[in-house]
């Protein structure tokens, strides 16, 4: 679709399946099955988009998905379904290079949004797209190599550490323009220093959500996914985000929703509701 002078397309790396009592933190399973049917190990399907925008002379790719370098064992508990290097197989059947993605945005490091950062190469682990300035918020890079209990495993770190030695990691503090149009706004509720994307043109405002908002269940505000850090701050920046995009009419993109892509929002009867359901130009099916 095109918005502005920005043309984009999602991208998928296939998806995984994640205890959906986790999946909805607090919300009793009665309701949330009602959203999402679980399998017989209490898991639901998990997207994984990547959002490619093309304008201002540049390629930018949101999130890399979940990579290539899992086990039997480990591709088993998540009920992985993806091919090999999907999302670079996507991106090449689009006739997008590799070496031809000027910038990546980063919305935070876990596996899921940086498993496939960086390939294991037979000269080690390298960048993915060898060409590409890397933007992560310097809080969460800091987080990252300093986790806590709780998140430890939501981080692998050879998914990410070539990229420090690229010289094309960019590191930046709280809200940034990175190019016309092109703001990142920090969201921490998730972890520490997640940045979400925003995309301002003169005909509307499209926003990446990443795990602030990850299905359109998530839209109702006291739906918070459990494994966040930090719950409630999760809920103050939903409503921030809600409310701006409820004013000035924002298309919301879900990065793990397993059947819909983006939305519209409203509120009506005290809660903030989905509208415009839709479906963005998907590249190619999962």
């Amino acid at each position: 679709m095109r918005l502005g002078d920005w043309t984009f397309k999602l991208f998928s790396d296939g998806r995984f399946r994640l205890d959906g009592g986790a999946t909805f933190g607090i919300v009793p399973k009665p309701m949330w099955e009602k959203q999402l049917a679980a399998d017989s190990l209490n898991r639901v399907p998990v997207a994984l988009r990547c959002l490619l925008a093309e304008g201002h002379d540049c390629r930018v790719l949101v999130d890399t998905g979940i990579g290539d370098r899992w086990d039997a064992r480990q591709r088993e508990i998540y009920g992985m379904e993806r091919r090999a290097g999907q999302l670079l197989t996507e991106l090449d059947a689009a006739g997008i290079a590799r070496d031809s993605i000027t910038d990546v945005i980063l919305t935070h490091l876990h596996f899921d949004h940086a498993g496939g950062a960086c390939l294991d190469l037979a000269g080690g682990m390298t960048p993915a797209f060898p060409n590409a300035r890397w933007w992560l918020q310097r809080q969460h890079w800091e987080w990252a190599h300093h986790p806590s209990e709780r998140d430890r495993a939501s981080f692998r770190p050879e998914d990410f550490e070539a990229l420090a030695a690229t010289g094309r990691l960019e590191l930046v503090e709280g809200h940034v323009e990175i190019l016309p149009g092109l703001r990142v706004a920090p969201a921490s509720g998730h972890t520490p220093g997640m940045q979400i994307p925003e995309f301002h043109t003169d005909e509307g405002t499209l926003v990446f959500l990443a795990d602030l908002i990850p299905s359109v269940s998530h839209v109702h505000l006291p739906w918070v996914a459990g494994w966040d850090l930090n719950p409630l701050l999760t809920l103050s920046e939903k409503r921030q985000l809600l409310s701006r995009a409820v004013e000035d009419d924002y298309l919301l993109v879900f990065q793990h929703d397993p059947v819909h892509e983006a939305c519209r929002v409203t509120f009506q009867d005290g809660r903030f509701r989905a509208r415009e359901i839709c479906q963005l130009t998907t590249a190619t099916a999962s």
